[in-house]
């Protein structure tokens, strides 16, 4: 492995039982696999520093030895792990059970590298190393007594730092909600304003509101969230954020995918519903929006449409920018696909792999479109072995993969 070519898109897939890097060519047509990294270990989130093309971070996690932060500095030759992770203080009264999230900073401040961890806190590391320092201002957080747990725990699972200014950052944390600093994290407010909590007394508190995933659009500006309640966008750095679930089949579900290039292009998954955690009508359907959730527009040619209970978890999708912007999904069941026309059609990838955590597409093609400092933010989840399916000959064209 080294460091990323101008046109080498990479795959960075983290499974239930270790991670896999996929590599092509910007046709990505044929695709090669890497032996298994991290073997036996959950991988949470696998992820890439844009600023450097070749360093590498994983957030892994086993039931007997706890979680843990592994980087490599090489383009993936060689892995460092922290032995301990990241760790809340000794008389805290609270332990780090795994860690969620890592996002590289931007290029505006070169050496950070953020985590964000259940239960919820964020950490940083100033050496583009493993994050250990807490930020406490937001752990301590005086709404910390109202906070309560999601399904899947008090986790810290998205980090979006500003690309313009290095002291603004939101995150969001299932469920109290989105929290921004504009300060370099010294304080903390919630921005709710706009988002339903439906399982509460009060519909619409200024805190409690579950949100599942938060993502930044190409500007660097506008902000979608995928919510317990709904999908919504914020034009005002999440003063407001305004209901855009009108027209999917579902208000609930966990992943989207933003358009590196375009502000206005976002893809949903939907979910049939949090007690029903499938694709509604057995149809893994995915929605696009090209005027930035106004309408939608059902992407899925050559989906399975038909007793399809699968599920794509909150890092389970990925935008790639070409001249028409491929997408990747993967499943919990362990399938891959893709599209590289934005949707008009799909193809299966992979399949048979371990359950899918986390997925991300990396190429260093799309940098220039961004804004400065803008990070490649694209990540999934999925499982293992590669087999040819009898759903695969009927409906997709299969890509060669050598290992």
């Amino acid at each position: 492995m080294t460091k990323l070519r101008e046109d080498e898109v990479l795959l960075l897939m983290g499974t239930a039982k270790g991670g896999f890097i996929f590599r092509s060519d910007a046709r990505r047509k044929n695709w090669s696999v890497s032996d298994p990294l991290f073997k036996g270990l959950m991988v949470h989130h696998f992820t890439f520093d844009p600023r450097d093309c070749e360093s590498l971070y994983a957030a892994t996690y086993s039931e007997c030895f706890g979680s843990d932060i592994q980087c490599s500095h090489d383009g993936g030759r060689k892995w460092e792990r922290t032995e301990d992770g990241p760790r809340y203080a000794n008389d805290s009264g609270v332990s780090v059970k795994c860690v969620w999230h890592i996002d590289p900073a931007h290029a505006s401040d070169p050496d950070a590298v953020f985590a964000g961890v259940d239960p919820a806190g964020l950490f940083r590391s100033d050496d583009r190393g493993p994050a250990r320092t807490e930020v406490e201002p937001l752990t301590r957080h005086e709404s910390c007594s109202r906070c309560n747990p999601g399904k899947g725990g008090l986790s810290l699972h998205s980090i979006v730092p500003d690309p313009h200014d290095k002291r603004k950052m939101h995150v969001a944390i299932s469920a109290p909600g989105v929290f921004y600093t504009e300060d370099g994290g010294r304080s903390w407010q919630p921005r709710n304003r706009g988002t339903r909590a439906d399982f509460l007394p009060d519909k619409h508190p200024d805190l409690g509101q579950c949100v599942h995933k938060l993502l930044p659009a190409a500007d660097g500006k506008r902000l979608y969230q995928q919510n317990h309640c709904g999908v919504y966008r914020s034009d005002s750095s999440a003063e407001w954020w305004t209901d855009i679930s009108k027209g999917l089949t579902s208000r609930f579900g966990f992943r989207m995918g933003t358009d590196p290039k375009d502000a206005a292009s976002v893809w949903v998954v939907p979910v049939a519903s949090s007690e029903f955690r499938a694709d509604p009508d057995g149809k893994l359907t995915v929605f696009r929006s090209c005027d930035a959730g106004r309408s939608w527009q059902c992407a899925a040619e050559c989906l399975p449409d038909r007793n399809a209970q699968l599920l794509v978890l909150r890092e389970a999708m990925s935008v790639y920018s070409a001249d028409a912007a491929g997408v990747y999904c993967g499943a919990s069941t362990g399938q891959i696909f893709h599209t590289r026309d934005e949707g008009r059609q799909w193809q299966l990838l992979a399949e048979f792999f371990r359950r899918f955590i986390q997925w991300k597409r990396l190429d260093r093609s799309i940098e220039s479109a961004r804004p400065p400092g803008f990070s490649a933010r694209d990540s999934m989840s999925f499982p293992h072995p590669i087999v040819k399916s009898s759903w695969a000959q009927k409906h997709s064209e299969y890509h060669e993969l050598t290992p």
